[in-house]
């Protein structure tokens, strides 16, 4: 059963998630901590210990509210309910940012994040899209803690505005009946099943995937398709060909009708291979130099002709088996 242990700052048994979640672990052994950005016990941990830390949860209080301007799928990213997660992806850019602190963790002060982000929108003349998931997969947190249902219900309370996330998880029961008015955009991050199995450890299959996004758009949700990561493993054309195969055969036709692509090319670290190596010492290798070069401090990325080359691949797939869906950006 998951967590394993939960570390939690006092003041966040002041707040009513805080109490239920009190309550609803109180067999699990809980540790006081003084900030939930720095427990010194788990920063001092090593490296192969990293998948056992992603059984524990931290909960507290989040104390930083800023909205980052953003220009893909929204206006703004906003520090939402959680940060981290309990699934283990070896790419993971929260683990670069983190190091080894990517474990989930829950913040209790939602009617604060909120009451922002409703001033926020009602401030605005037009529409703005908030991103409220890019810290977190926030229908994996909601299986814990039922705060993307409260967020999508008390939202869509408000006439102006729209909340979008992605997300990894087929989890998505809880969303179907609830009175959203439009007002809510899931985007569904997919990748060809091998690479699922081996480098998004913990998370929904494709198909799942697949399954959830349709009944989220037959529920009335605006929804989108990530291809995020694409990662050039060794046959990467035969694996996003079949991918774009099983997309075309598997999302409804309603979909198909309503959704944009966003395209994210895989960014990798130093960080990543130290803690993927020590970790998880069998599983697939994803640095490849002949294909990488070094970007930033520590950090990976394609080549930008092997990109450029690769693009043009994907781009000609989905032209060719999902027809002129909109891919409203690559990086």
């Amino acid at each position: 059963m998951f967590p394993d242990k939960i570390y939690y700052e006092p003041a966040a048994l002041g707040y009513e998630l805080g109490i239920f979640l009190k309550d609803k672990f109180s067999d699990v052994p809980w540790v006081e901590i003084g900030n939930h950005n720095n427990i010194e016990p788990l920063r001092s941990n090593s490296n192969k210990e990293f998948a056992r830390m992603k059984r524990y949860l931290i909960i507290g209080i989040r104390k930083t509210h800023k909205y980052e301007p953003n220009h893909k799928v929204s206006d703004f990213l906003v520090p939402f309910t959680s940060s981290g997660c309990s699934a283990m992806c070896l790419y993971c850019y929260l683990v670069c940012n983190y190091n080894k602190c990517s474990y989930l963790r829950l913040f209790v002060n939602r009617e604060q994040m909120m009451d922002k982000l409703l001033k926020k929108a009602n401030s605005s003349p037009n529409d703005l899209t908030f991103e409220i998931g890019s810290n977190s997969d926030l229908v994996l947190e909601n299986t814990i803690t039922g705060n993307l249902e409260w967020t999508i219900k008390n939202f869509a309370q408000n006439d102006k505005g729209f909340i979008t996330f992605p997300t990894k998880f087929a989890m998505v029961e809880p969303f179907l009946k609830l009175d959203h008015r439009g007002r809510t955009i899931m985007r569904m991050s997919v990748n060809p099943q091998f690479i699922i199995q081996k480098a998004e450890i913990g998370t929904s299959s494709l198909k799942n995937r697949i399954k959830a996004l349709n009944i989220m758009c037959d529920a009335g949700y605006k929804v989108g398709l990530l291809i995020a990561p694409v990662i050039l493993v060794d046959d990467w054309m035969a694996q996003y060909s079949e991918l774009i195969e099983q997309l075309s055969d598997e999302l409804s036709d309603k979909v198909k009708k309503e959704i944009f692509i966003e395209i994210i090319f895989m960014t990798y670290s130093y960080v990543h291979r130290a803690i993927n190596s020590e970790a998880f010492p069998n599983a697939i290798e994803l640095y490849d130099k002949t294909l990488m070069t070094g970007r930033g401090r520590g950090k990976y990325c394609y080549r930008d002709h092997i990109r450029k080359q690769s693009e043009q691949f994907l781009r000609e797939q989905i032209s060719q088996k999902l027809g002129n869906i909109p891919i409203i950006y690559v990086v």
